[in-house]
């Protein structure tokens, strides 16, 4: 399958979203560039459009592209041969001695002496360039600051939900994919600018789907990363074992979420003995974050990514190619899909919390899985009632504890029947205080006859001791069974 991003790159700046000064202000560039021969650099998040707008620009203007990357050319003898002969004859290209655009891409990864004259090498070229040249870089003071001086620079900045939005709509409208707009509001938002990522999350969530809802997409249940599939195509079909841990210090990921996304996607590049060799090395970075969760210590973090990185990348024989699509891991998809069930679960335990004096944790893990068995589908109904007036429950809270339907008739008269409970409790705990008057009552406590009532209560008083010492007998022999559903007030109201 193609890659989306390269099938609906920009052919026209006109096309470029989301920064039009950054983008007017390079097309000026290239019309005056006879004028001031000067080499300029483009800097900004990844994934804004900078490579797409050098691109762009020579389409526009009918100029052919020499396209280099500086982490590939890290040497002064190798710059000069290639780029510097691009740059200033222009003979490795197409279009004789006309006008042609020399792209270095990832210039801010020249560094120095690691280089071994790199840097100087591209310095000197910028300032000798025979054609017009487009550095671009992320970080722009990571690069030297002679290098900084050479050049114009040009800041692509973060691209705008509003702006992403439109272009995601147009990818799915040519690719014939019915959408929600909540949807796409959704991927843009969660890519934060990253106009090539929302691409890539497009593509991977609109896969095998006819129509994309917002409940495919993944939202508030992770932290958008910068950089995770070049990150994945890296770790599983390139990079060595030194290289996947030193790259995954640029990606923006807990290892929690990392070895998620790892693990999802590693069968689609693996399989045999490697698949089970990498396998086994996600298998021991887990046991290091199960540490880390037990102990706290996060220090455990640094065997873990050694593990599902580096052990990932040495479980390889040798080199992959090809495009393969990635998505996120299928239990986020899970937590999406099951983020109004967690909600109302949530709902239940804080109201159980609140009441019973305990902390949610222990409300979800010890009371609520109790209440479900005891009032499983209403067939308790006194005790259904008496739990939803105890917690103070709604219809959707009964439906979900009881796994009942939450229009059932059943639900909504137990709802009613909780509320009333309620206000008689109220009235009893009030103390007398909405009971009739001293003189108001002194008539009610005679009968039809005259005759005083207080004598046939007083007579009632022997009978009554002997229930209240047989019920307390029978009390007694229950205390010790009902300690333990005390501490979380499970017993309140059983």
């Amino acid at each position: 399958m193609t890659d989306w991003t390269e099938k609906h790159r920009p052919s026209t700046l006109t096309e470029v979203r989301g920064n039009d000064k950054a983008r007017d202000a390079l097309e000026e560039w290239a019309q005056t560039w006879p004028d001031h021969r000067e080499a300029v650099i483009l800097h900004g998040s990844p994934g804004v459009g900078k490579t797409s707008a050098a691109h762009a620009l020579a389409a526009d203007l009918g100029w052919p592209t020499i396209e280099l990357n500086a982490s590939d050319t890290r040497t002064k003898d190798v710059i000069e041969q290639v780029a510097g002969e691009a740059a200033k004859s222009g003979t490795l290209t197409e279009g004789g001695s006309g006008r042609r655009l020399v792209i270095l891409d990832e210039a801010d990864n020249l560094h120095g002496n690691v280089d071994r004259g790199g840097t100087r090498a591209i310095t000197s070229l910028v300032k000798e360039a025979d054609q017009p040249m487009v550095l671009i870089a992320n970080e722009f003071y990571e690069m030297s600051r002679g290098l900084r001086n050479a050049c114009r620079d040009i800041e692509f900045r973060d691209i705008s939900t509003r702006s992403i939005v439109p272009v995601l709509r147009d990818i799915c409208r040519q690719e014939g994919i019915d959408f929600e707009d909540d949807a796409l509001t959704d991927i843009a938002e969660m890519n934060g600018g990253d106009l090539r990522g929302a691409i890539k999350d497009l593509q991977a969530l609109a896969e095998g789907t006819e129509t994309l809802t917002s409940e495919d997409v993944v939202t508030g249940e992770r932290d958008r990363t910068t950089g995770i599939f070049e990150y994945l195509d890296s770790v599983l079909k390139e990079a060595d074992a030194q290289e996947a841990l030193e790259e995954s210090y640029d990606v923006d990921e807990t290892p929690d979420d990392l070895i998620s996304w790892i693990e999802d996607n590693m069968p689609n590049d693996y399989e045999g003995r490697e698949l089970a060799r990498a396998y086994r090395s996600l298998s021991t970075a887990d046991r290091w974050l199960g540490r880390v969760r037990a102990t706290q210590n996060y220090s455990f973090w640094r065997y873990a990514a050694d593990n599902m990185t580096a052990g990932v990348a040495a479980a390889r024989d040798g080199e992959k190619g090809g495009w393969t699509r990635y998505g996120p891991p299928s239990y986020w998809s899970k937590l999406g899909r099951t983020k109004g069930a967690r909600s109302t679960r949530d709902d239940v335990a804080r109201a159980i919390a609140r009441t019973n004096g305990v902390s949610m944790s222990t409300a979800r893990r010890e009371v609520v899985p109790y209440l479900e068995t005891m009032t499983h589908h209403c067939k308790n109904r006194e005790l259904t009632v008496a739990m939803a007036a105890r917690y103070d429950l709604d219809t959707e809270h009964v439906a979900f504890v009881t796994g009942s339907g939450e229009d059932t008739n059943k639900v909504q008269s137990i709802v009613e029947d909780a509320q009333q409970l309620r206000e008689e409790a109220t009235v009893d705990a009030s103390e007398g205080a909405f009971e009739p008057g001293e003189d108001e009552g002194s008539d009610a406590e005679k009968d039809s006859t005259g005759a005083d009532l207080s004598s046939s209560e007083t007579a009632g008083t022997d009978d009554q001791s002997d229930t209240e010492r047989d019920a307390s007998a029978d009390t007694s022999s229950d205390e010790q069974g009902a300690e333990d559903d005390q501490q979380t007030g499970l017993g309140d109201f059983v």
